[in-house]
């Protein structure tokens, strides 16, 4: 595996950029050696600037569900960006995209789009402590909801991986009104409740982890988060980013039958591009400016070349039999590592849940940010850097979960298990 080009990239941009990377998730620190420049992508493939190819399960974070520059999206933007780029003012695309949003997702009864998922898990804070008049916020240990300060505490993702669960530069008073709970834990959620329900504003909370690897939640903590906010007039906010149209067609909230106040949307509803969304009942969306007190604004929200994107890979996605076909391959790509580990007779398990998986360097997959912690992060380096020679690339941290593609055929996964094998009995 030739490297020069890409090392040499990342000694020009350290000269520019803080560490060398725009987004501390692309920096190979936890993993060792320098991250690789991608140069071009297409279905389930990255080519870095060295023309080494891999099959790729970081998928832009989760956004490419239909795999790498796939044509109707290239067309959709070229046609867009042909019309304008941007206006500043309302288009029919806006109208589109939220009525796409909610037929999908029923608790969405009105929507507004952002850019990035942390806005969109900011702003809907902000509407939750708006509409409550209330300022404390339960967010659960290993979660990540984006860079918002008082959210960057006990976070997950980039956070853990660099063993820093809070951040630098966040004030106490900012974190104060935040309590961190254990993800999983129903009792400790009700508990927390009893002592100072009166003072949630709202619960804020990923309702299948994938910052922390991915972790399933137990089948009564999504329904105790829903019965405490019930009873105590708290909002339930489920963060969606990741798994909103990536476990489920109608996202994680469909598929555990537990419906939120407010969802926050991101990645695969932008089809590649910026587009981010938060959206839930009307009598709580009718609070946003201009209608209500609580501000929220983007010059660049809803901007047509986004959301042409966006509304491409939805209707791709939302079709009769995706969903289906997508967890197939996932649930496969998924027995496919155990069993290379089972052979390797290896400390390591794999689950998927729609088309995302995560894989453990621990006997069985863990339930909560204590047990994730008790994964061999050692033998995680050392299987990134065998895949990544074989040609297979996963996100450079033990914290991230993987994603698989629509792209994703039989060969791919079927080389990514051989390699997975070759690579556990090696370092077993």
């Amino acid at each position: 595996m030739k490297t020069e080009v890409s090392r040499a990239l990342f000694s020009r941009a350290v000269r520019s950029i803080p560490g060398g990377v725009n987004s501390p998730v692309r920096a190979f620190q936890a993993v060792g050696g320098e991250p690789l420049f991608i140069a071009r992508a297409e279905g389930p493939f990255v080519w870095d600037a060295d023309g080494n190819r891999y099959v790729d399960y970081v998928n832009s974070w989760g956004a490419n569900i239909v795999g790498h520059a796939h044509p109707k999206i290239v067309e959709a933007v070229r046609e867009a960006a042909g019309r304008g780029l941007g206006f500043g003012a309302p288009t029919e695309l806006e109208c589109q995209f939220a009525e796409t949003l909610r037929e999908a997702m029923p608790s969405l009864e009105s929507v507004r789009a952002v850019n990035s998922g942390g806005e969109a898990a900011m702003s809907a804070v902000r509407l939750a402590r708006g509409f409550t008049g209330r300022d404390l916020v339960v967010k659960f240990e290993g979660c990540y909801h984006g860079s918002v300060d008082s959210l960057l505490v006990d976070a997950g993702s980039g956070a853990l991986t660099f063993g820093h669960p809070s951040s630098a530069g966040v004030p106490a008073k900012a974190a104060g009104d935040t309590l961190v709970l254990p993800y999983n834990n129903p009792q400790a959620a009700a508990d927390a409740f009893f002592a100072k329900g009166d003072a949630v504003a709202a619960v804020i909370v990923e309702p299948a982890a994938g910052n922390m690897n991915l972790v399933v939640p137990d089948p009564e903590f999504l329904k105790v988060l829903r019965e405490e906010c019930d009873r105590c007039g708290a909002a339930l906010i489920f963060d969606e980013v990741m798994t909103g149209f990536r476990v489920h067609r109608g996202g994680a909230q469909a598929l555990f039958g537990v419906t939120p106040d407010l969802t926050c949307l991101g990645k695969v509803i932008g089809g590649g591009l910026g587009v981010a969304a938060f959206g839930g009942r009307r009598d709580m969306m009718e609070k946003l400016a201009p209608l209500g007190g609580v501000y929220q604004a983007g010059t660049l929200s809803g901007n047509p070349v986004a959301l042409s994107a966006g509304l491409a890979a939805l209707e791709i996605v939302l079709a009769d039999g995706f969903f289906p076909a997508l967890a197939r391959a996932a649930r496969e790509l998924a027995d496919g590592l155990e069993k290379a580990g089972e052979s390797a007779r290896a400390a390591f398990s794999a689950r998927s849940i729609g088309g995302m998986f995560g894989m453990y360097f621990r006997g069985a997959p863990p339930g909560n940010f204590a047990e994730v912690g008790e994964c061999d992060l050692s033998a995680f380096r050392a299987f990134f850097r065998g895949m990544l020679e074989r040609g297979v690339y996963f996100a450079p941290s033990a914290y991230e979960a993987g994603f698989v593609s629509a792209a994703h055929g039989g060969d791919e996964i079927a080389k990514t298990a051989r390699a997975a094998a070759e690579v556990l009995a090696e370092i077993a």
